[in-house]
């Protein structure tokens, strides 16, 4: 049997972790392993986990993001399969039970992900066409915006092994630049049900705290581009989107009088266009 390991990043969560921890003890196939990684928390965290949750591994750090926290969980991890769920998200009781038996069933693919189901302010919400999910081979899929949810993975740790770990450099998006390249070179399975509860709505979302989410949107595409492995079709398709994006950035510099950043810019799109 796949044995799995799931890694919670958490900082200054401890509202919402009990919630998480509890939708990883009561799925219906367990996990073989639970990490968490407190980012340097300040609201107790780490001493609440040892005291309430002695079986599961604590691993602390200094404040790094959430990054570095999925990175070191996941290099801590022992299982086959890397399961990722963040601290305000919740997995339905089946989550590992259905993805594993989907797995195991078509042993070509190293990811699976599932639908979800969304709560803002504590009320579901009907996600929009353009956030539907898919299966297969889905970069262009990936292209405008992030098509999987990190709490809805499950990851043969061979694809790290591939290609690399979160981009601890991103402040934001760095879940869109690990997709961009995996699903450069994978197919990914699809559970076409919901198996998470994504959160929605509290001020530390990183959408929230930093402006212009394309910007790293842009920085992903520029690197998967000169990483020089996209076949012909995805590169095309990849340059057009981070153009498009560039171009939507440079006008909103260009309103705020943002010089740095409309020289940089006009910079990115000379080069690539």
């Amino acid at each position: 049997m796949s044995s799995i390991s799931v890694i919670i990043p958490t900082y200054n969560r401890i509202e919402t972790l009990p919630r998480a921890i509890e939708s990883v003890l009561a799925q219906t196939h367990p996990a073989d392993e639970l990490i968490i990684v407190d980012d340097g928390s300040s609201d107790g965290s780490a001493a609440w986990i040892i005291e309430h949750y002695p079986q599961i591994t604590l691993i602390e750090q200094q404040n790094s993001g959430v990054s570095a926290a999925r990175n070191l969980g996941i290099e801590a991890a022992r299982g086959e399969w890397i399961a990722l769920l963040d601290s305000d998200d919740e997995w339905l009781p089946k989550k590992l039970e259905k993805q594993l038996a989907l797995l195991v069933s078509d042993p070509v693919f190293k990811l699976v992900h599932s639908d979800e189901i969304w709560i803002r302010n504590g009320v579901r919400v009907n996600q929009m066409k353009k956030h539907s999910k898919k299966g297969g081979w889905i970069f262009h899929n990936c292209l405008p915006r992030c098509a999987i949810s990190p709490s809805a993975v499950m990851i043969h740790r061979a694809i790290f092994d591939d290609v690399g770990l979160f981009d601890e450099s991103l402040l934001a998006c760095e879940d869109y630049d690990l997709w961009l390249r995996i699903t450069s070179r994978y197919p990914v399975l699809y559970c076409d049900e919901p198996l998470i509860q994504k959160y929605g709505g509290h001020e530390d979302q990183l959408s929230r705290k930093h402006w212009g989410m394309d910007r790293f949107r842009i920085k992903a595409l520029v690197a998967v581009l000169e990483a020089g492995e996209l076949n012909e079709a995805d590169y095309a398709a990849a340059l057009e989107i981070m153009l498009g994006k560039a171009k939507v950035v440079l006008g909103g510099a260009r309103k705020r009088g943002n010089l740095a950043l409309v020289g940089e810019y006009e910079g990115l799109i000379e080069r690539w266009g």
